[in-house]
């Protein structure tokens, strides 16, 4: 719990309205009383303020948020004397991404899903040129407005391009959403600004087919299918969709991040010269339909990798609400 509810005051704001809860902080539509207007403040809970590690990573969301100023990317205020740590962010009338995409199946019109893939991307292009990595990239961290401007939101796992790693922040990394986190994070790597390209391709695939390009019984089952099988082409799910934009989609989701697109402005380029994109001979188009099924003990390893600090944070977490 918080601690507050609506008609509550916090240090000069109002607030009116739960937004959303998490299992680490509320989020609340609040008034500004010293000039009227509507932000947002998202508040950790009083547990997460007693966990060292959690309040650092909240801390860290609170530092690159401040740092970055961009139409794309939502607005954190600072500079003020607060009576407790909250992030009090700019307030954006609109919808996440992920109700736009609605029910399983649900299509977006090809030129809508390359706009607003073109407005992410600019975002991203502007957080990494900052230095920033997002690292969680999925439709339900994307607000998109009555004009379908985007604002890149929650940058709870992102990072610092070089800089030292929390320790909490070693778990976090590595996960982000399973349906969206790219191969080399699957395998245990901290992946760079093209792991959020990566989530981009999936996206942009997800908008065209009304499907996932990966998908299983578990998250598991869809790890694995990531490293060892290829997506039905868009172009089998869709055939309006051309062979270049089949081809921009490929290369954003390449398994090797070599060979994806080293940067968003390149992402970019395509999607608004698709005329100039030259249409490879891919044995992703050729092989699909061969699944490899055997969950083989190089990707158990990969995912034991990943859980083994989860069981371990989880149990000193239990450890620590128990004392």
């Amino acid at each position: 719990m918080t601690g507050l509810s609506v008609g509550n005051q916090l240090d000069h704001y109002r607030i009116d309205e739960l937004i959303a809860r998490s299992g680490m902080a509320s989020i609340f539509r609040a008034i500004d009383l010293n000039d009227g207007k509507q932000v947002g403040i998202k508040l950790p809970h009083p547990e997460m303020e007693c966990d060292p590690m959690l309040f650092d990573r909240f801390k860290r969301e609170i530092e690159i948020g401040v740092k970055l100023n961009h139409p794309g990317v939502m607005k954190v205020f600072d500079g003020e004397k607060r009576s407790r740590v909250y992030m009090v962010m700019e307030w954006v009338e609109g919808k996440l991404l992920r109700r736009m995409l609605g029910p399983p199946n649900h299509k977006l019109p090809v030129d809508r899903a390359v706009y607003l893939t073109v407005q992410i991307l600019k975002g991203l292009d502007y957080i990494h040129a900052n230095g920033v990595v997002h690292r969680d990239l999925k439709p339900e961290n994307i607000m998109v407005d009555a004009e379908d401007r985007i604002k890149l939101i929650d940058f709870g796992i992102a990072g610092n391009e070089g800089s030292r790693r929390l320790t909490f922040a070693k778990l976090s990394n590595v996960m982000g959403t399973p349906d969206y986190i790219s191969p080399e994070q699957v395998k245990g790597k901290r992946g760079d600004g093209r792991a959020d390209l990566y989530a981009v391709g999936v996206m942009l695939y997800e908008m065209l087919t009304g499907k996932m390009p990966f998908e299983g019984p578990n998250q598991l089952a869809i790890m694995n299918e990531r490293l060892l099988n290829n997506p039905i082409p868009p172009r089998e799910v869709d055939p309006a969709i051309t062979p270049e934009l089949q081809e921009i989609i490929y290369r954003a989701m390449e398994r090797d991040p070599a060979k994806r697109y080293p940067t968003a402005r390149e992402f970019i380029h395509d999607l608004e010269h698709q005329n100039e994109v030259g249409v490879a001979d891919r044995e992703e188009l050729r092989d699909w339909k061969v699944r490899k099924t055997g969950m083989g003990k190089k990707i158990l390893m990969y995912f034991g990798l990943v859980l083994i600090p989860i069981v371990i944070f989880s149990l000193l977490l239990w450890v620590a609400r128990k004392a």
